[in-house]
């Protein structure tokens, strides 16, 4: 089948809505889907951290999106200490939005809780996991931070750990506390979000007073809303709606969208089955149709310019018979390849994400596969993205966008592909091993070290990649805003200014 030809005939646009305006320094951003949480140690979620991250919640350390230096944020300073331990110097006179003032405790608090078992803290699972990290107060405004194994980029990691007092009890919280320009003064669940500007910040005062965030499902809706004044902001629209040189902007993210292999599950167990899911995915077929033309076909679980990525690596090419071959080789040996196998799909994730569901699910069963497609809400989604996955024991594929904007494999592979990973469909010692020995090599070695844990996760066929994503953000004419790498997973208000 021409699948090509027939994703374009899939693509259309839809319609409007009314006006209305904002007072003058506050904005309205309406993101893709609605939040589930408003905990800050689950910021590592886009919508999450689009709203939370250091506007309520900051860290002690930041990436600069720009030149990828790493800057003071809560921290005014660091050095290492040797043996795996790092000082980091706080800032004086930092508050929290109760009131209370910042010290070496609450650091060592909001480290504990993040990386709770009892807490399951995706911040902690997504970038600690494979590790043990013990903070020790030296005083007020000083802390140690020790990691076994040492981790040589352990400042870089602290810039995900969102602060929050002391006081924050070890459940997931519904009035987020932090130190951040911004405090939330309202959740409306199902209708918006209301954050309004601390005059008692620590920092310098934003130019924005209020920010409201509005959801809505719908691309079309979201670019329409900003073209009409109903709302300021869209991080994300999609790229046929992007049509306004004036207001629409495109920006190289840092997402990968794939498919999770559960491996532990027959007929996924068998390498020749997940072999034969890749080579029945036409991937150019989606470029410049669901897909935007400036997307690349992924070969890693992170984007080309990480550090380690193996451009000699690559996904198999689109080959439905060869994939047949494959699942009567597997059938011939007593591999049950009619099993039915649930591909389950987030609504809203991105851009045409039910349609490049539904021509997966085409061509999984053109290929020979027994596929059940399922959408759902990303509430109802967590449940089989992370362990205990919901699937089990049915056999499942889960699609998913996966960001690491900070040009290390460390923020990605132990918790994608580690044995006790929390969103790993894998389990191999060789895995294990390299991606351990990746994680404490310093220096020149480490390139390399992560290219090995690459090549391996390759060889297993552990996923179906599909695409580094491009994103597509519309922005109102009255605001000085111009959206980054950054827009994935942040959305600083202190960074917008008025025309």
């Amino acid at each position: 089948m021409n699948y090509r030809n027939v994703l374009l005939g899939g693509v259309a646009a839809l319609c409007l809505y009314g006006p209305a305006m904002a007072a003058d320094t506050d904005v309205t951003i309406v993101l893709n889907e609605e939040l589930e949480t408003v905990e800050p140690c689950m910021s590592s979620q886009s919508n999450i951290g689009r709203v939370l991250l250091q506007n309520i919640s900051e860290t002690m350390t930041e990436l600069n999106p720009e030149d990828g230096s790493l800057m003071p944020r809560l921290a005014d300073s660091w050095e290492d200490r040797g043996n795996g331990t790092w000082r980091f110097h706080l800032h004086e006179g930092v508050t929290f939005s109760d009131g209370s003032t910042l010290d070496a405790a609450d650091i060592k608090h909001s480290i504990e809780r993040t990386l709770s078992p009892d807490l399951t803290c995706e911040i902690g699972a997504k970038y600690f996991g494979g590790m043990t990290i013990t903070p020790t107060v030296v005083d007020d405004l000083t802390i140690d931070v020790t990691s076994d194994p040492a981790q040589p980029i352990l400042p870089l990691l602290m810039s995900t750990m969102t602060i929050v007092p002391a006081e924050t009890p070890m459940e997931f919280t519904r009035s987020p506390v932090g130190t951040g320009p911004y405090a939330m003064t309202a959740w409306n669940p199902g209708q918006n979000i209301i954050l309004d500007r601390r005059d008692d910040y620590w920092g310098d005062q934003p130019a924005v007073t209020k920010a409201t965030y509005l959801f809505r499902s719908d691309d079309a809706v979201r670019a329409a809303m900003v073209a009409t004044g109903e709302a300021d902001i869209s991080p994300l629209i999609n790229q046929i709606d992007a049509t306004n040189a004036d207001t629409d902007f495109a920006y190289p993210n840092s997402e990968t969208t794939y498919l999770r292999l559960d491996s532990s599950i027959a007929p996924l167990d068998d390498i020749r089955v997940r072999q034969a899911l890749n080579m029945a995915v036409d991937r150019e077929a989606f470029l410049g149709t669901l897909v935007p033309e400036d997307a690349q076909i992924a070969t890693h679980m992170t984007v080309p310019t990480t550090l380690g990525a193996d451009q000699d690596l690559s996904v198999p090419a689109y080959d439905p018979e060869g994939a047949k071959a494959l699942l009567e080789e597997a059938k011939a040996d007593g591999v049950a390849v009619d099993t039915e196998i649930l591909l389950l799909g987030r609504l809203g994730n991105f851009p045409n994400v039910t349609e490049v569901m539904e021509a997966l699910h085409g061509m999984f069963t053109d290929a020979g596969f027994n596929v059940k497609l399922q959408m759902v809400e990303v509430a109802e989604w967590v449940k089989y993205y992370s362990k205990p996955y919901a699937a089990q024991p049915v056999p499942s594929m889960v699609q998913a966008m996966h960001d690491n904007n900070r040009g290390d494999p460390v923020f990605s592979m132990y918790f994608k592909y580690a044995c006790e990973g929390l969103q790993s469909g894998i389990c191999d010692p060789d895995l294990d091993k390299a991606i351990a020995d990746a994680t404490a090599t310093a220096g020149d070695g480490r390139g390399p070290a992560w290219a090995k844990a690459f090549e391996i996760a390759h060889d297993l066929s552990a996923d179906v990649f599909l695409f580094h994503m491009v994103g597509f953000s519309r922005v109102s004419e009255r605001l000085d805003f111009i959206p980054s790498i950054a827009t994935n997973s942040e959305l600083q208000l202190s960074q917008i200014k008025f025309n």
